[in-house]
């Protein structure tokens, strides 16, 4: 299985919004800080904005910031979301519509859902938060010990 580059640039572009939450960020930081087209960040950006995931103000002084606590968004739930397809194998579409002369008395088709629920549900256990580096602690005035 593999994921598609949407995918990759949707969880670095979350992962950069994530560590500015005192800011708005822009495309055009973001494709710099990456090497990636502002063009495929743009559509990249409307998708997650759509989902939800991030929250877009237009016009001068624009940008873009996380529409949840990084604690609450699930790397499962952010890839189903930009994953278009996630056949790992023809025979995993519609029923009937893979042409397979083995269709209905395969087991390697169970497997197969096996796994990829499995590799979702793993992801679902994580969350935008577990990629981000830890806030930092306010420092406690130091107390003299008697």
């Amino acid at each position: 299985m593999r994921l598609t580059t949407m995918t990759d640039y949707a969880l670095r572009l979350l992962m950069h919004v994530g560590r500015h939450p005192d800011r708005l960020c822009t495309i055009a930081e973001i494709a710099q800080a990456y090497g990636i087209s502002e063009a495929h960040l743009m559509k990249v950006t409307h998708q997650l904005a759509l989902a939800g995931w991030l929250e877009t103000v237009r016009g001068k002084g624009g940008g873009m910031r996380l529409g949840h606590d990084p604690a609450q968004i699930r790397l499962g739930e952010v890839v189903r979301s930009v994953e278009p397809d996630f056949r790992l194998v023809e025979c995993l579409g519609e029923p009937g519509g893979s042409g397979c002369s083995l269709e209905g008395r395969c087991r390697l088709t169970g497997i197969f859902e096996g796994a990829l629920a499995e590799f979702l549900a793993h992801l679902d256990r994580h969350t935008l938060a577990d990629l981000l580096p830890p806030a930092p602690r306010a420092i406690e005035p130091l107390r003299r010990v008697s």
